[in-house]
């Protein structure tokens, strides 16, 4: 039987720190989630869009429309800004948002194929808050849509066989990205980071899942940074495990530096070395240890980003200290 084809405006979105939130309050978190999904329905029905499937923290829709599609993706993210705006920081459900035209394969309900997984990919660039969409999506909503995007230039996605040019939601969007992150049109930002999967050091396997949720928190903090761009968790974790040299990682995810380490956890004490690394030059920025009780993982995790921010150079952004809530 032949395969059914179509374009289509696909959306793919996820949210920010998902695990950690998982972690720290998992029946609290799933209520979230399903409460926010359910209010966008209603959004998403008034666009014209279908949802093909959800997962745990992510969304997947298609629309007939790419205007539809990207204001979507707005009106989404500013609902969301809505429905945190009473809500602590770090209980919040932020999204990023990721938005494609493309040919898809349509299998049942289900859509595949790489349009499907070029919005996937958007979706994991993306900043927490921000829509990303490709330059095929931004075409199409140019002078159609009362909202201003930064060309971000092409990037290599994961699997996806040419490079794709990527814009961004700008200056006044709901998460208030700045065009003033983009410092040329194809070349990584000044402080554009990614935080790779932390190596579990513990002799006990079961502390994995408390290494990677070290590693989401840092992601997350320093996503709070202002003027700053981090790659997703997503994103970061098709690199666990794997010996990528810090070079091919920038090139491939379009960042500046690569923030990797260890996570040693014995009894109510846990050790944490870190390294960042300059990725044009495979240069070594800053190496440092920290160790606190368990009972103090945020202040070990703030004095982590808060000497990751006195290591760079004091113009490459403003350094805003996280509040804990």
């Amino acid at each position: 039987m032949t395969a059914t084809r179509r374009l289509a405006a696909i959306l793919a979105a996820d949210v920010v720190g998902y695990s950690r939130l998982m972690g720290e309050d998992e029946a609290g978190t799933a209520l979230s989630v399903r409460e926010h999904r359910e209010a966008a329905r209603p959004v998403v029905a008034g666009f014209g869009g279908r949802i093909v499937k959800t997962t745990g923290d992510g969304l997947l829709l298609e629309f007939p429309s790419v205007v539809a599609a990207v204001e979507c993706a707005i009106a989404i993210q500013k609902l969301m800004v809505e429905r945190n705006a009473e809500t602590p920081e770090a209980k919040k459900i932020v999204y990023r948002v990721g938005v494609n035209l493309g040919d898809i394969l349509i299998e049942g309900d289900d859509i595949l194929g790489d349009g499907v997984n070029i919005a996937a990919r958007l979706e994991a660039l993306c900043e927490p808050g921000g829509v990303l969409i490709s330059g095929a999506a931004y075409e199409h909503i140019r002078g159609r849509i009362d909202a201003e995007f930064v060309d971000l230039g092409e990037k290599d996605l994961k699997n996806i066989a040419r490079p794709v040019r990527t814009f961004a939601l700008a200056n006044g969007a709901p998460s208030a990205l700045s065009s003033t992150l983009v410092a040329s049109p194809t070349g990584p930002r000044r402080f554009s980071i990614v935080v790779l999967p932390f190596a579990n050091m513990s002799s006990d396997p079961e502390q994995q899942y408390f290494a990677d949720g070290v590693t989401e928190n840092l992601t997350t903090d320093l996503s709070r940074l202002r003027g700053a761009f981090v790659i997703s968790r997503n994103a970061a974790f098709t690199f666990k495990g794997k010996a990528d040299d810090a070079k091919q990682i920038g090139t491939e995810l379009g960042v500046r530096y690569v923030l990797e380490g260890s996570v040693q956890r014995a009894g109510d004490r846990v050790r944490v070395n870190a390294q960042l690394i300059d990725t044009e030059t495979g240069a070594h920025l800053w190496v440092d240890r920290f160790q606190e009780e368990i009972a103090d993982l945020f202040k070990l995790q703030d004095d982590v980003v808060a000497r990751l921010a006195n290591a760079l150079e004091p113009s490459a952004f403003s350094f805003t200290r996280i509040l804990r809530s």
